[in-house]
């Protein structure tokens, strides 16, 4: 391969020998398409004119009434699909369409990714299979369904935790036994190289928008940047835009589930260890033996127990600093939001407001802190009900 891929002392490549034709393809597809400006040209025609970009800069006025300071939402919930993930598989699936892929495969937790797919595959011509595991195929219903309309195969995964890990799992083994004709879509900015590099490349629009967006509106930058983080596509696509900005304060923010001090949540930047999982060399919740625990957040987006190699290394650099919110805090954020602003927020980007809530509290009134609204949050309203009563 023609790098190692490695940030720092995260990334690298950890697979199989079956699998390095396969990724040594596709890091050569990828450097080709990224240099080549007819690619380029129908990719930021489908962002423009299937996808919906430029998603608006908003400020919202309620909220940053009620909390103190001005916060301001990057909507790529607007985005069509509803979510960044939109970004990123268009992007993989006229790839994989340049290299003569006549099938894509993906992994989905909350489902947004599998949409994003199916949606690709549809658009392409491409025929579509998802694995998603049983856990979050019961508390996403309305994104299977979206997934198996657009006429995408939707896999349960029934081993092990039967959430995201599994369904990542379930993928590369199938990538493993069909390499030739099948290109693996994976949703996030990890796994092993290119994945980390390409993923942030077709999501690194978020954060090249709302720099320009913030910088024409406010004639100066945010004071805070903030995002959630699974594995971490959407937080490393806005965090991407200031990262030659130091006075930005970049912060991630991951799901603490029930809390920290419980054994099951999915803080894996603040309380994991170095390990490799997926094909990567980053952190990991795991034991004292080295096995992969077991995690939990109410986000299904954000029920991982590793998280992309950047962000461990951005952490290691101290250039984006990395807290967590509790389930009780996301929903509070979700209802707040739905209710000040009228806009309901994916349950994963309701982590990333709770902890601007928090924020807003001590780091002075006016400052500005800007949050990538990385999803809409109709796909998580019966979870919410079901954890709210009455709403």
């Amino acid at each position: 391969m023609k790098s190692t891929g490695f940030f720092g002392g995260f990334g690298g490549v950890y697979v199989p020998e079956t699998l390095m034709p396969a990724l040594e393809e596709l890091e050569e597809a990828f450097l080709q398409a990224k240099e080549d400006s007819v690619f380029l040209a129908k990719y930021n025609d489908l962002l423009h004119n299937y996808a919906g970009r430029p998603t608006p800069l908003y400020r919202a006025a309620n909220l940053s009434q009620r909390w103190g300071a001005n916060i301001w939402l990057k909507r790529e919930d607007l985005l069509h699909g509803g979510a960044h993930k939109t970004n990123n598989a268009l992007g993989q699936a006229l790839l994989a369409r340049a290299m003569g892929k006549t099938r894509l495969i993906a992994e989905t937790g909350a489902g947004q990714h599998g949409v994003a797919a199916a949606m690709s595959g549809a658009l392409l011509g491409i025929k579509t299979e998802v694995y998603m595991g049983e856990v979050d195929m019961l508390r996403q219903q309305p994104n299977v369904l979206r997934m198996r309309l657009l006429g995408a195969e939707v896999h349960p995964v029934t081993t092990g935790g039967r959430t995201l890990k599994e369904a990542i799992n379930e993928a590369l083994r199938d990538w493993v036994s069909s390499v030739r004709t099948t290109h693996y879509m994976l949703g996030t900015a990890a796994g092993p190289h290119p994945f980390p590099a390409m993923v942030k490349f077709f999501q690194q629009i978020i954060g090249c928008e709302a720099r320009e967006q913030f910088s024409q509106r406010c004639a100066c930058l945010p004071d805070y940047v903030l995002a959630c983080i699974g594995g971490g596509s959407n937080a490393v696509g806005i965090f991407s835009g200031f990262f030659n900005d130091p006075q930005v304060k970049l912060i991630g923010v991951e799901p603490a589930g029930k809390g920290l001090e419980t054994e099951h949540h999915g803080a894996v930047l603040q309380k994991g260890s170095p390990g490799c999982l997926h094909g990567m060399k980053s952190l990991l919740l795991q034991d004292g033996d080295g096995q992969v625990l077991e995690t939990y957040s109410i986000a299904a987006g954000l029920d991982y127990p590793s998280v992309g190699p950047e962000h461990a290394y951005l952490q290691s650099t101290g250039q984006a600093s990395y807290v967590a919110a509790t389930d009780s805090e996301a929903i509070g954020a979700y209802v707040e939001l739905s209710r000040s602003e009228g806009i309901i927020p994916a349950l994963e980007s309701a982590h990333a407001l709770a902890y601007a809530k928090r924020l807003s509290s001590c780091a002075g009134h006016g400052k500005h802190i800007l949050i990538n609204l990385s999803g809409r949050g109709d796909k998580d309203l019966q979870q919410v009900i079901d954890n709210v009563q009455p709403l």
